[in-house]
C-alpha cells in the first residue's frame, strides 16, 4: 500500500516538487530514509499556556512519538488553534467551528496519512473530532486526561462545581471572601482537565465511547503515569490504521453515536455533549437528533456518582475501573451496539467485556443508581419549539415538574445589573429567564445559563430555583436548568417575547416547556418583535453570526455540515 499512501504524492516524487517537500524538511535534521513511504503521522497539538487543561500536553506529544517510531512511521508534531474555556472570551464555544476548520485544512493541506488529536479542555475535544471527520483520514484521540482531586478543609472540591458552591455561599453569607479565595489553589492543584464529570471529562468519556479513542482513555488521571502510557500505545496504533485504512466514517456510524449518547446518560454527562455529538454526526453525515438524545438516553439509569449529580471525582473514577466498566454494564443490559468498531481494530464489546468494578459506590448498581432516567431531557412546547434540555441528574426532584412567574433577564448584562437589587421581585418560586445568550445572541452560545440565584433567596437557605435560557452550562454546573432553547431569543424565537409576569410550566416527566399565554397572543408577540442584540459587521464574528445553526442542530456552521472534501488537495507546484 505504499505508493497509495498520501504522504507519496509530496515525498515520493524525483522531481523538484519531491526536492522541495523533502529538503525543507530535512533542515530539521530527518534523514532521508525517513521519507521512504512509510506512514507521516500528524500529532495535531493544542497544548497552550493559555489553555491551562492542555499545558501539558507537549509530554503526551512526545511520547505518541515514540509509539509512531516504534511502530515504523514518521511523526510530525503541528499545532492548532486551542480552545480554552476558563481564559477565552466570549466563550470558547465560539471558536469551536473555527478551530475545527483550522484542523481540517491543516490536515488535508499537508503530507499526513494519519492523525493523533491530542486534546483536553472541552471544546478542543469535538473541535478536532470534527476537523477529522471532515478530512476523514485515520485518526485516534488521545486526551490529556483530569486533574487530582482537590481538597479544601477535608473536603473534596470538584472543578467548576465547587466554584458555582463557593461563590452563592459568599452571597449567601456562609464563606468568607478569604476563604472563598484560599480554595482556588486547592480546587486546581495538577495539571490536567476538570475532576468532576464536567464537559472536558463528559467528551473524553463521548470519544472513547464512539469508538475514536482506546478503551480506558478517558479517565487516567493527567499526572499518572499510565496516561503516558495511553499516549504511546496510542501512537503505535494510529501507524497500525494507516496500514489497515480505518478511518473515522468507518467508527463514527449511527450506531456508535448510540451508544455515546447512551453511555452519557450512564455517567451523567454534561449537555454540553448533546451540541457537540450533534455537530460531529453532522460533519460524517449521520443523521442524528435532539429526538435520538430522548429516546436513546431517556432510560438510561446514572450510575457514575460523580460530581456535578454525585460526589466523587474523576480519580475515583479511574481506580474504580473506567468507562470500560459503564459501557459494559449498558452491553449486559442490552442497551450496546455491541458490533461498532473501534480505533482498536476491534469491536466495542471485545474492548470492554473483560472490565471489573472496583468500587461500587463510585461506580454503582443499576438498583442504587443516582437517577433511574438519567441521560438528557429533551423539552418541547411553545416556548421551545424545535427543543431546549435539561440534564435530569444534576436537577432537583421537587422542581421537575413547576409553574411559576416570569422574572426576564433580556441580555446577560441586565441580569448582572438586577441580579444582587434586594428591590428585585423575585422569590423561590418564581422562573429566572435569560435571553439573547445563544448562538447568535451572545455571540457563541456562552456558558451562562447557570444563572446565580439572587441573594435573598440564598439567604433562605434556598439553593434551586427553575432558569431557562438559550445558553449553555458548564458540564460542572448543577440545578434545575432549562438550556439551548431552540429558536434562540436573537433569531426570533418565543423565548425573546417572554414578560416580567407571565407563567411558565417546566414538565420534565411529559417533557413540555410551556408559555402560558394564548397562540393569539404568541402570534402578536412574535410580529411585533424587533431584535435588540448586537450584530457584527466584520471579521470572523459575523461570519460566525451569518452561518451558525441552531443549537439544537449542533450550532456547526451551515456550510460545513454534511461536506466531506477531497483528503487530497490538487498539487499547486
Amino acid at each position: 500500500m505504499t505508493k497509495d499512501r498520501r504522504n507519496r504524492a509530496w515525498y515520493g516524487k524525483h522531481d523538484k516538487d519531491g526536492f522541495i517537500h523533502r529538503s525543507w524538511m530535512k533542515n530539521q535534521g530527518f534523514p532521508d530514509h525517513v521519507f521512504d513511504g512509510r506512514p507521516v503521522i500528524g500529532i495535531c497539538n493544542t497544548w497552550s499556556q493559555l489553555t491551562p487543561c492542555n499545558a501539558h500536553l507537549r509530554d503526551l506529544a512526545e511520547r505518541v512519538k515514540h509509539g509512531i517510531y516504534e511502530a515504523g512511521g514518521f511523526p510530525v508534531e503541528f499545532p492548532v488553534f486551542s480552545t480554552g474555556e476558563s481564559t477565552l472570551r466570549p466563550t470558547a464555544m465560539m471558536f469551536r467551528n473555527l478551530a475545527s476548520m483550522d484542523v481540517e485544512e491543516a490536515v488535508r493541506g499537508t503530507p499526513l496519512d494519519g492523525v493523533v488529536l491530542l486534546v483536553g479542555c472541552d471544546k478542543t475535544t469535538p473541535s478536532l473530532l470534527m476537523g477529522a471527520a471532515s478530512v476523514d483520514i485515520p485518526a485516534i484521540v488521545v486526551t490529556g486526561g483530569p486533574m487530582l482531586n482537590g481538597w479544601f478543609q477535608g473536603e473534596r472540591v470538584g472543578s467548576g462545581t465547587h466554584l458555582w458552591k463557593f461563590s452563592e455561599a459568599v452571597k449567601a453569607g456562609e464563606m468568607t471572601q478569604e476563604e472563598f479565595l484560599e480554595a482556588e489553589a486547592a480546587m486546581s492543584r495538577s495539571p490536567g482537565s476538570c475532576n468532576t464529570m464536567g464537559t472536558a471529562s463528559t467528551m473524553a468519556s463521548m470519544a472513547e465511547a464512539l469508538g475514536m479513542a482506546l478503551s480506558g482513555n478517558a479517565a487516567i488521571p493527567a499526572v499518572d503515569s499510565r496516561r503516558r502510557v495511553m499516549a504511546h500505545l496510542s501512537g503505535r496504533r494510529i501507524v497500525q490504521m494507516v496500514k489497515d485504512d480505518l478511518k473515522p466514517s468507518d467508527i463514527l456510524t449511527r450506531q456508535a453515536f448510540e451508544n455515546a449518547i447512551r453511555t452519557n446518560g450512564a455517567i451523567g454527562g454534561s449537555t454540553n455533549a448533546v451540541i457537540h455529538l450533534l455537530a460531529i454526526a453532522g460533519r460524517v453525515g449521520v443523521d442524528l437528533s435532539l429526538d435520538d438524545w430522548d429516546r436513546l438516553g431517556r432510560d438510561i439509569p446514572t450510575i457514575v456518582n460523580l460530581m456535578p449529580s454525585g460526589k466523587y471525582l474523576m480519580e475515583e473514577f479511574f481506580y474504580a475501573g473506567g468507562l470500560p466498566v459503564v459501557i459494559k454494564r449498558l452491553g449486559e443490559a442490552g442497551l450496546l451496539n455491541k458490533d461498532a468498531i473501534t480505533v482498536a481494530g476491534e469491536s466495542m464489546w471485545d474492548q470492554v467485556k473483560n472490565a471489573k468494578n472496583w468500587n461500587e459506590d463510585v461506580i454503582l448498581p443499576v438498583e442504587k443508581a443516582l437517577t433511574s432516567q438519567g441521560g438528557i431531557a429533551v423539552l418541547k412546547g411553545n416556548l421551545a419549539p424545535k427543543g431546549a434540555v435539561l440534564k435530569p441528574s444534576a436537577a432537583s426532584a421537587h422542581l421537575l415538574q413547576h409553574r411559576g412567574r416570569a422574572v426576564v433577564f433580556e441580555d446577560i448584562d441586565d441580569y448582572k445589573a438586577k441580579i444582587n437589587d434586594d428591590t428585585l421581585d423575585i422569590d423561590e418560586t418564581c422562573v429566572m429567564v435569560l435571553k439573547n445568550c445563544g448562538p447568535k445572541g451572545y455571540p457563541g452560545l456562552s456558558e451562562v445559563g447557570n444563572m446565580g440565584l439572587p441573594p435573598k433567596v440564598l439567604k433562605k437557605g434556598i439553593t434551586d430555583m427553575v432558569r431557562i435560557s438559550d445558553a449553555r452550562m458548564s458540564g460542572t454546573a448543577y440545578g434545575t436548568v432549562v438550556l439551548h432553547t431552540s429558536p434562540e431569543a436573537a433569531a426570533g424565537g418565543p423565548l425573546a417575547v417572554v414578560r416580567d409576569g407571565d407563567m411558565i410550566e417546566l414538565d420534565v416527566p411529559n417533557r413540555r416547556l410551556h408559555l402560558d399565554i394564548s397562540e393569539q397572543e404568541l402570534a402578536e408577540r412574535l410580529e411585533a418583535w424587533k431584535p435588540t442584540h448586537q450584530v457584527p459587521e466584520s471579521g470572523y464574528a459575523k461570519l460566525f453570526h451569518d452561518h451558525v445553526q441552531g443549537a439544537d442542530t449542533g450550532a456547526d456552521f451551515d456550510f460545513l455540515r454534511g461536506c466531506r472534501g477531497s483528503a487530497v488537495p490538487k498539487d499547486s507546484h
